[in-house]
């Protein structure tokens, strides 16, 4: 036998803070109960304050004295952190060049960042036992509420929870008398995730498949026990959930665990509904809108593996599995699932990832694939899986161009399109009018001067809200009340100028008033479950006309829209960011998407100042696909992702001259390290940000480029430890973002 390794003098521990290192601790007197181990909670020492850490490595010596270090005060865990949680934390700090123990505070939930054990929150239930499934015994003869509980019970085979007996007006007494007895008996379960009383898999059966949904399945099923990463590439309204649901079927047959990430939190609820109504097995869900308990519950249930199916936004991809099976990413191309603040991970990179570790199925769905996947696709990388065919037999609606130049508009509307909304209204049919812009118009302008209504702290507009009326600025929040006259000339004729989601609701109210609009954005769904109500009063299919934003455009099954207006196609066509196209056209094609999906075929009316665009042009006559090829083939000309891998350093600061002197710096030091090295790194910059001025800071940015990643990361991982050295940045915020998906 092995002789048993002598316990560590000294633990490395990471702390929730921005260094990005570990700190050297003794281990407390009582060791948990299976060693000290890499994922354990303890509670240390940092600073003046306390906090909770995880131990990530266990060693016999220190750079310090052993004398020096500070014991650790607490071991919060009898057995470490889940292992695939603690490893993709490790690779996920170590690829996106973070901070280990900001990693893992943000990997976890708030109760377990407080100290809170990982452990099931269970309740009663109460069920009845063979002596009382029996005719009721003389025993209560005298006791007829207990008689009456008993009956109750027996009505209930898999028996109830104490709050359903209690609501009864039932007592515990009585519970507890009919225990004594024999009669009943207590069980103890989990309260998120508890185990289904047996029976069928299935609580409704599987839709039967067209002939390429059943390619695509039986393509999914050939590897389910190894690496298999697909592109599931399908027009929008093709059955790709069907397709989800199917594999998922599979996977919990072979006992084992699917994660399925969707990109806004609006479409949990949706998705949640459909794969409950379709299993009988536990279904949970993980997204910012839960509380703190509900998120341990949720994410325990999955460790422990009780929880068979997991359904969650971008930070779900942390969620723990007992026995993975398959991933699933849908919408992959959707931007939400960047990180933009803090740990800046992308959830779709990072599923990619898991999987590959794991062995197992990944299924990565869209109808305007990134072009970073659909390389990969092009590559052989990942299998490319076609869905073209509609579930309604329609084709989807092309976008049709509308013409905007020299045109009369209300509330950004033209007079054609107008007629075109009165005629489908008339039909019976919905109308959902896209404009992503939410207020009452862009800016408020003065009709004598030309003054415009800006925001003191960024280099931006202010934005007119009617409900309630004020100007706002969406990239600090700041608000003001509306001016009773310019603040240049004193005119008092100040006019919106353009239209948003507000201006365009009031425009319809006016023009249709016997037609409900419901505004879908941003402030119109503050509210909890505002924006499910809404949708589910569009679903029992009387005309109505729908107002909103991009909210709209993700994924949602709006069967009774037939015509999709976009009220300016314009805003990303020309912006500065290499990306702007590709997600315009993905937004186009997505929002265009939501026409047509059930009896009957879809109308697409595009306004633009553009018509003669040839990327729009082609948008319009081939699709998405045929300007994807374009773009792909331009970003390989220009060296730019996905042939080309980029990291963004970015640099904020009150003083300007603070952040222009650090970013001059380090630029300068990166590019002699790269010199000596002869690392082919490209350093680009510095150069202020799009919005140079915001929340009254300074923005500068400077970039990397490789064509090799591990070329990147060394170039990266350096420039980050000179930061880390260098007094001066101590003075200005900075964040390096590996795989930066925009520019601003």
């Amino acid at each position: 036998m092995s002789a048993t390794p002598p316990p560590p003098s000294v633990l490395g521990v990471a702390i929730p803070s921005p260094l990005r290192r570990l700190f050297d601790y003794r281990p407390a007197a009582t060791p948990p109960t299976g060693g000290w181990q890499p994922g354990v909670r303890v509670q240390v020492p940092f600073g003046r304050r306390q906090v909770v850490g995880v131990v990530l490595e266990c060693r016999a010596t220190s750079d310090l004295p052993l004398a020096k270090l500070k014991p650790i005060d607490a071991c919060l865990d009898a057995t470490p952190l889940p292992a695939d949680w603690l490893w993709l934390c490790r690779f996920t700090a170590r690829y996106y060049q973070h901070a280990p123990g900001d990693t893992l505070h943000q990997a976890m939930p708030a109760l377990l960042r407080q100290g809170r054990t990982l452990e099931a929150r269970t309740r009663e239930r109460w069920q009845i036992t063979e002596a009382g499934a029996d005719e009721a015994p003389p025993t209560l003869a005298r006791a007829p509420r207990q008689a009456e509980l008993l009956t109750m019970l027996r009505q209930h085979p898999h028996g109830l929870v104490s709050q359903a007996i209690l609501a009864q007006s039932f007592g515990r007494d009585q519970l507890q008398a009919l225990e004594r007895k024999g009669l009943i008996m207590r069980l103890e379960e989990p309260l998120t995730a508890a185990a289904p009383s047996g029976g069928p898999l299935l609580a409704e059966p599987a839709l039967p498949l067209n002939r390429e949904q059943a390619t695509a399945l039986a393509a999914l099923h050939e590897r389910l026990d190894g690496y298999h990463p697909c592109l599931l590439h399908g027009v929008t309204g093709s059955g790709k959930t069907e397709v989800y649901l199917q594999l998922i079927e599979a996977v919990i047959g072979r006992d084992r665990q699917a994660l399925v990430l969707v990109p806004e939190i609006g479409l949990t609820p949706q998705t949640l509904a459909r794969f409950r109504r379709r299993f009988r097995v536990p279904v949970v869900a993980l997204h910012s809108g839960l509380t703190d308990h509900e998120r341990l519950d949720a994410w325990e249930a999955a460790a422990s593996g009780r929880a068979p199916i997991v359904i969650g936004t971008r930070s779900a991809i942390f969620t723990p599995l007992a026995r993975p099976g398959a991933i699933i990413v849908d919408e992959e191309h959707d931007g939400s699932f960047k990180q933009q603040e803090g740990l800046r991970y992308h959830a779709r990179d990072l599923a990619v990832v898991r999987a590959h570790h794991h062995g197992i199925p990944l299924v990565l769905g869209s109808a305007t694939p990134s072009l970073e996947t659909l390389q990969r696709a092009r590559s052989g990388d990942y299998r490319h899986l076609r869905l073209t065919q509609r579930a309604s037999r329609h084709a989807p609606a092309r976008l049709e161009l509308v013409d905007l130049r020299g045109r009369p508009r209300r509330g950004g509307l033209i007079p054609p399109v107008i007629d075109a909304i009165e005629a489908t209204l008339s039909a019976g049919h919905q109308v959902l009018v896209f404009i992503n812009r939410r207020g009452f118009a862009p800016t408020l302008s003065c009709h004598a001067c030309g003054w415009l209504a800006e925001c003191d702290h960024c280099d931006a507009r202010l934005t007119l809200h009617r409900q309630p009326p004020l100007l706002a600025c969406h990239h600090c929040d700041h608000r003001q009340a509306l001016p009773d006259a310019c603040p240049e000339c004193g005119s008092a004729d100040l006019r919106p100028l353009g239209s948003g989601t507000e201006r365009t609701e009031e425009t319809l109210a006016e023009r249709f008033p016997d037609v409900p609009v419901h505004r879908i954005d941003r402030d119109s769904t503050r509210r909890r479950d505002a924006l499910e109500q809404t949708l589910a009063e569009v679903r029992r299919g009387d005309p109505c006309l729908l107002v909103g934003t991009q909210m709209l455009a993700k994924g949602h099954h709006l069967p009774h829209v037939t015509l999709v207006v976009v009220v300016n196609a314009d805003g990303g066509l020309y912006a500065s960011d290499f990306r702007a196209l590709e997600h315009s056209a993905q937004l186009l094609e997505q929002v265009a998407g939501r026409a047509g999906r059930a009896a009957h075929p879809g109308r697409v009316l595009v306004q633009t100042m553009h018509v003669d665009d040839p990327n729009l042009r082609l948008l319009a006559a081939r699709g998405y696909d045929a300007l994807a090829e374009q773009l792909l083939e331009e970003r390989r000309i220009a060296a730019l992702p996905p042939f080309r891998f980029l990291a963004l350093l970015r640099l904020e600061g009150a003083q300007e001259t603070a952040v222009s002197e650090l970013g001059n710096r380090a630029a300068q030091a990166l590019r002699t390290y790269l010199g000596e090295r002869a690392l082919d790194v490209d350093c680009l910059g510095p150069v202020p940000a799009p919005m140079e001025r915001r929340q009254n800071r300074y923005h500068l940015q400077l970039m990397l480029g490789a064509e090799k990643r591990s070329r990147l990361h060394e170039a990266s991982a350096w420039l980050v430890a000179w930061l880390e050295a260098e007094p001066a940045a101590r003075r200005v915020r900075w964040s390096l973002d590996i795989d930066p998906q925009t520019l601003s």
